[in-house]
Formats: C-alpha cells, structure tokens, sequence
C-alpha cells in the first residue's frame, strides 16, 4: 500500500520508469501524462536508476533520529507500573510524572491490551479483541468466502409501518398479529466480493447446507469454479448439521468457523448484509413481502456487475473474475 497522500502507487511508478527509461519519452511528457510533477517524476527515475527496482518502493517516514523520544528506561517504568498496578495512563502518568498521552502511546508500542479487555483482579486478557480489524484478501476468487444469514421481518399485504407510519401496530389485534421473518442467506467471495443470496423459510441446518450448494452452482457459473474454504459464525445450524458437513465435502471445502462473539471475522458478509439491508430491504417502501422478495434479484445482478466498489477500486465484483464460457 502506498503513502495516504502519494500520487503514484509502486505500479504507477513502474510505468513511469518503463515510459523514460524503455520507451524514451522525455521526463516532461511522462509526469504531464501521469498527472504529477516534474521533479516527482525525475525523483522517481533517480531512485530507479540508483536503486533498480528496489527504489521504487514506500520508505519509512519515522525520522532517522528523534531527540526527544521518551528514553527506553522510561518505557521500561510505564510498562512495570502497568503490570503492577492496572491502571490507566490518567493514572500512571501523574504518579510517573510523565504526561499521561505519552504514557498512551507507550503502552500502545509495547502491544498491552485495554484495560476493558483485561481481568480487573488478575489482569489476564479475558475479551476477545477486534484482531482481524486489519483488511485483508484473498489472492484468488474461491480461496475463501463467507456465509452468513439477515433475518428481516415480512411486510403485511399492504404495506407495514413503513408506508403507513407507526401508528399501523397501534390496535391490539396489530400488536398480536404474527407476520414472521424471512431469513435471507448469503454467500460473499473474499477476493471478488461476488455475492449471492435468497430468502429462505428458516435457518435449519437442511436449508442451510441446500443453500450452500446452490450458492456453489452459482460460483461456478460466473466463474468461480472451486470453493477451497468456507467461514461461517458459531450457529448451531454450521456448528452441528450433519448436512452442512455433507455440503462441506460435496465441495471439498473445509469449513472454518469465526471465534466466538467475534462477528467482524466475517466480515465481507456481515458488510454485505448492511447494504443489503440499506440498498434493497430497506431501500424504498414496499407493499407486500412478494414485492420485496421479487426486487432481491434486480439488486443482487445490478450489486455484481455494475455497482462500484470501494474496496475493489470503484469497480464492480465480476471485474475480478475470469469470464465463462
């Protein structure tokens, strides 16, 4: 990943050099085409031709030397009075004399959990911490991909409180009124982000692993011929059916699950099931659950092949994968 504020990524330097060096253009016209200076495109040219390839990678911006940078014996003390009396750096830093953001960043440089993760008696890390909050992909579509399921409330024929306003279960005979849920199962590519979903009756372990072999035929058909791995939460549906494990094995995909209270591990499909809920359930106001139900397919061909993409650059996800024949 480039710097937040750099103009050429590692590849748009390669293109630089390759457009001076390979095919002779002159530095002017090279920066002016690539939309940067010309004294950033000389700097890259002069690393490339003093470093080779090397030279075009990010570099630190931490200075060589920092003068005033709190001492290590220092770090030692805050990290001792941490383990020993457990306490914040609202806390550490009067009784130290140092001020307490200092005391803030040292504790984060040495890795030491928050005080809320941790045992106020032992001080043992006793809650799980977000680990996967860093982004990461996948290499190749298949790889991975992410199962998951939204459970929405149905729409009464005519319209719920959505069209009508919240007085609509204002009557006793609203309120005891049971319309249910449908339970809207989704798979999510991690490299692609290719999606597919449907609304199921329920949530069972059967229907569950019927989805997840439907969901594979898809794949297969837009491209994504081979399913390596599956991650899933804790559901007792994942975690026990017999038919989930049988679907496991018709793909030979190994089923991985996410840790416990840790549903950012999944995370593809738990973003996916908030635009879902934001771009299609909850998008316009609907007057019956088969008028809902009938726009899920619209939305999910539109999310695939033409909506943009954050993370895959402002593309849509059929852009990552090979076309079929």
């Amino acid at each position: 990943m480039s710097h937040a504020n750099a103009r050429l990524n590692i590849h748009g330097r390669r293109l630089l050099v390759d457009r001076v060096r390979r095919q002779g253009w002159a530095v002017a016209h090279a920066a002016k085409a690539m939309g940067i200076s010309r004294q950033c495109a000389h700097r890259w040219v002069s690393r490339f031709d003093a470093e080779g390839e090397a030279g075009l990678a990010d570099r630190s911006s931490a200075p060589h030397y920092s003068p005033r940078r709190t001492t290590a014996s220092v770090e030692q003390a805050v990290v001792a009075a941490r383990g020993q009396y457990r306490r914040g750096q609202d806390w550490l830093g009067p009784e130290l004399g140092i001020p307490a953001r200092t005391v803030s960043r040292i504790l984060r440089r040495h890795d030491l959990p928050y005080l809320h993760q941790c045992d106020p008696l032992t001080g043992e890390v006793i809650r799980s911490s977000k680990t996967t909050a860093v982004r990461y992909e996948r290499e190749r579509p298949g790889e991975l991909v992410h199962v998951d399921v939204k459970k929405i409330g149905k729409i009464p024929d005519g319209g719920g409180w959505r069209a009508h306003g919240r007085q609509m279960g204002s009557t006793a005979a609203k309120k005891k009124a049971r319309i249910g849920y449908d339970y809207v199962h989704s798979m999510v590519d991690d490299h692609s982000r290719l999606a597919y979903s449907e609304i199921l009756p329920d949530e069972k372990g059967d229907t569950c692993a019927a989805f997840i072999l439907r969901a594979a035929t898809h794949f297969a058909a837009c491209g994504i011929p081979t399913i390596e791995r599956v991650i899933t939460d804790n559901h007792f549906s994942y975690r026990k059916s017999t038919n989930v494990k049988a679907a496991m094995t018709t793909l030979g995909a190994k089923h991985k699950f996410i840790r416990p209270h840790c549903p950012w591990q999944n995370g593809k499909v738990e973003r996916f099931n908030r635009t879902l809920a934001t771009e299609w359930a909850y998008r316009q106001v609907f007057t019956s659950n088969a008028e809902r139900a009938a726009a899920l397919a619209p939305w999910l061909h539109k999310y695939n092949t033409s909506r943009r993409h954050t993370a895959l650059g402002g593309l849509p996800p059929i852009s990552r994968l090979s076309p079929t024949s």
